[in-house]
């Protein structure tokens, strides 16, 4: 478990690294936008899947200036892919932007920036579920969380909020538990809990 904890360690470093390089947030900055790190990098509990998330707010919510700075991020080298979901007509009034990172090592980087109208009814939902995660998290919960993390198949998405909850909540330690833990739960219910 120690040298899982090492690798997600790691993987934590090296995630910051790629925040700098890409300069997420003074590019957001650039167009007058506050962009928020959030997930697994905020709070800490980056596993194995190397993904990055961002909750990027401002008013108004321009198309053209989330294109401008995102174009700036795009261009960067090492930037493979990149997509988008206008959803700024929905109750979410947003736009979701994905790309894939390489980093020097040659590994793919996922990085989510959801540009967010400021003020509405998402702005800093999922920072104060962050905090609130950090805040709780104890030592063997980590482990516990990092552990299920690693023993997800790969080609299993499971929403960390599902296994914040199951450990921290529920006390479940190992993935066969998390298993049994999800037979037996509404996951609807789940989505809205913080702790």
């Amino acid at each position: 478990m120690e040298d899982r904890m090492l690798i997600a360690a790691g993987n934590l470093t090296a995630a910051h690294t790629v925040i700098e390089e890409l300069d997420i947030p003074g590019t957001w900055a650039s167009v007058g936008a506050r962009a928020n790190l959030i997930g697994s990098v905020r709070n800490g509990l980056m596993a194995n899947h190397l993904d990055i998330d961002y909750h990027v707010y401002s008013d108004p919510l321009d198309i053209e200036d989330s294109f401008r700075a995102v174009a700036r991020i795009a261009a960067r080298p090492g930037v493979d892919k990149l997509w988008y979901m206008n959803s700024i007509e929905t109750n979410e009034h947003c736009m979701e932007w994905h790309l894939i990172y390489r980093d020097g090592r040659g590994r793919e980087w996922k990085i989510d920036m959801i540009h967010i109208l400021a003020g509405s009814y998402y702005d800093g939902r999922m920072e104060r579920f962050a905090e609130r995660i950090a805040e709780v998290v104890t030592e063997d919960q980590k482990r516990a969380i990092i552990d299920i993390k690693f023993d997800t198949p790969a080609d299993e998405v499971i929403p960390a909020i599902f296994i914040y909850q199951a450990v921290i909540r529920d006390g479940v330690t190992d993935f066969a538990s998390f298993r049994k833990w999800q037979e037996s739960q509404d996951m609807g219910r789940v989505v809205g809990w913080i702790p």
